[in-house]
């Protein structure tokens, strides 16, 4: 009996941790800490795009976006043109692919990843509040805090190749956003590694 109400627990404490989101309506705001303990909200991002990345380079999914140099080259054109991206590692720290703070730093050096912040989201709650299940995931909200797209990075779900000739939804939904047209595609099944939460 006790482990029926545990899982029951567990169940209704999850369900009720992720946020209800549609295409439009205001994207749950949140605080998170970044690896060098700088907090984010982004309430605090009003007037900007904001990309939201789920992050995990040991996924070969993930792995393949940056050694081919697409991810950096994506997150450099909308973080130059004012915009706001913010890697989300939710990785539980009993996890082989969790990084320490000091590691994610080495990471993001060796890496060239041109990201705003590295999230440390070891505990889940931002990763859990969007609902990303796989890396990469992604999301795109606009200036006013609207989610405009969610889902993956592009029409080519592989861990192999170059993604560079690939449909990127992402660049599609900011270049849409910056030139004030309609958004081509607002969502997708997104592809990937399972998200390494805590049981």
């Amino acid at each position: 009996m006790k482990t029926v109400v545990r899982f029951l627990l567990s169940f209704l404490l999850a369900v009720g941790a992720r946020a209800e989101l549609r295409i439009g309506a205001p994207a749950p705001d949140f605080t998170a800490r970044d690896i060098n303990g700088k907090v984010h909200r982004l309430s605090d991002y009003r007037g900007k795009i904001v990309v939201l990345e789920a992050y995990n380079l040991d996924c070969p999914f993930c792995a393949n976006h940056y050694k081919t140099g697409s991810m950096q080259s994506l997150q450099e054109a909308v973080t130059s043109k004012g915009g706001v991206w913010l890697v989300v590692n939710s990785t539980h720290k009993g996890h082989p692919s969790y990084r320490t703070p000091e590691a994610a730093k080495k990471e993001l050096v060796a890496q060239g990843i041109k990201a705003t912040a590295w999230i440390e989201d070891s505990d889940g709650k931002l990763g859990k509040l969007y609902g990303m299940k796989t890396t990469p995931q992604m999301y795109v909200i606009d200036p006013m805090g609207d989610l405009a797209y969610q889902g993956a990075i592009d029409d080519r779900p592989a861990s192999s190749g170059d993604p560079r000739t690939a449909k990127n939804y992402v660049k599609l939904a900011v270049e849409a956003l910056l030139a004030g047209k309609a958004m081509p595609v607002t969502e997708t099944k997104p592809y990937g590694c399972s998200v390494k939460y805590a049981e």
